[in-house]
């Protein structure tokens, strides 16, 4: 309530001034108050009127984005924030989620590329009906069939290519690819095979000093040595090793067809020591050919696909599927040294453009 006194009239001015009265003030207070009121339900009823007047589409167009926002704040509320990290804090991320001797050990029951379960096949219809329902259905009718009728194509097949996880329909098979099926990334790699053959080198120094350097893994084989150091693994870039080989690392960046983002993704260094034979297995999926640059290769060494033996070469690139049966060894002397390669995963060249967006998010790492 705002009070405001009237002007004085002539007469008032030459009114000898004197105190009002107790009751005069009161019947001055009761008369501005009540039309201080007034004022107020007058203002209330006018934007009572407004709002009836107003455009009921307007109104739910404002009740709309009302929702939405209260919606938004929910959302963001739940999320973890996600900050922009240096490579000091991926490395620490990195080893605290499982990274053990700088190799990734997935750690999660439901990963689709780990585990064999019964639920698997659910698992990977509901991820390819999450993507069709944010994208499109256009282009997955292969997809679609291959993951209804996977317990067909993995345990009922009479075939040498078998992989273990995930068959991807309608692929042209074959043990071997031409140089030219993934002609820009191969000439890539082999431009630049100096430059991993030294990053190599230093790495490989290591191990005069202790038996397992920092960031190799041993893996398992029937006789000899077979060891890895891994920049990519399951999808997953390993921080600590990629630091460490950070123009290898980069030049992973510029290959068009390599595996990212998906479990079926690697990228790492492969030593076999002399009298090492890795036991014949297949691989996890056919939508992918394993590349091969020779960076150390001695004599008596091969690869064997599908029945179907292979040397390596230095500098050259060996394109093989390895969902068929397959095993290697190195049969040299031991002052040959090891076989060495640099094994980086690409897709299959005949994975659709749109099959391989799917496919990246249905085997995304931790999904």
């Amino acid at each position: 309530m705002v009070w405001v006194p009237l002007s004085p009239t002539s007469s008032d001015r030459r009114a000898p001034l004197r105190a009002p009265s107790t009751t005069t003030m009161s019947l001055e207070w009761l008369m501005d108050c009540s039309w201080s009121l007034d004022g107020l339900r007058d203002f209330i009823a006018t934007g009572i009127q407004s709002f009836r007047d107003c455009d009921a589409t307007a109104l739910v167009a404002v009740a709309c984005l009302l929702v939405l926002f209260v919606w938004y704040c929910y959302h963001v509320g739940r999320e973890q924030p996600r900050a922009y990290a240096t490579v000091n804090a991926l490395m620490q991320s990195a080893e605290a989620n499982g990274v053990q001797n700088g190799f990734v050990y997935c750690q999660s029951p439901e990963c689709v590329r780990c585990s064999h379960h019964d639920g698997l096949n659910q698992k990977l219809y509901h991820n390819l009906q999450e993507y069709a329902k944010r994208y499109s259905w256009s282009g997955m009718g292969r997809i679609h069939k291959g993951i209804r009728e996977q317990g067909r194509y993995l345990n009922s097949r009479p075939s040498i290519q078998k992989p273990e996880v995930f068959f991807l329909p309608d692929l042209p098979t074959t043990p071997y690819f031409s140089r030219d099926t993934q002609k820009h990334d191969v000439e890539l790699l082999e431009r630049n095979f100096q430059t991993i053959l030294c990053e190599f080198e230093t790495l490989y120094k290591a191990f005069s000093n202790c038996s397992l350097p920092q960031g190799w893994k041993m893996n398992s084989t029937p006789s000899g040595e077979w060891f890895t150091f891994y920049l990519v693994n399951q999808g997953m870039c390993v921080p600590r090793n990629c630091r460490r080989c950070p123009r290898t690392y980069r030049l992973l960046g510029s290959l068009r067809t390599c595996i990212g983002n998906n479990v079926f993704g690697n990228a790492c260094i492969s030593v076999l020591s002399p009298g090492t034979v890795i036991a014949e297995h297949y691989g996890p999926t056919n939508i992918r050919i394993r590349c091969h640059l020779g960076l150390k290769t001695p004599s008596n060494c091969e690869l064997v696909v599908g029945g179907e033996p292979q040397c390596w070469a230095e500098g050259r690139c060996l394109l093989f599927d390895d969902s068929f049966l397959h095993t290697a060894f190195h049969e040299g002397a031991p002052e040959e040294g090891p076989r060495v390669v640099f094994m980086v995963d690409l897709w299959h060249p005949n994975v659709a453009a749109a099959e391989r967006q799917a496919l990246d998010f249905i085997f995304a790492p931790g999904r």
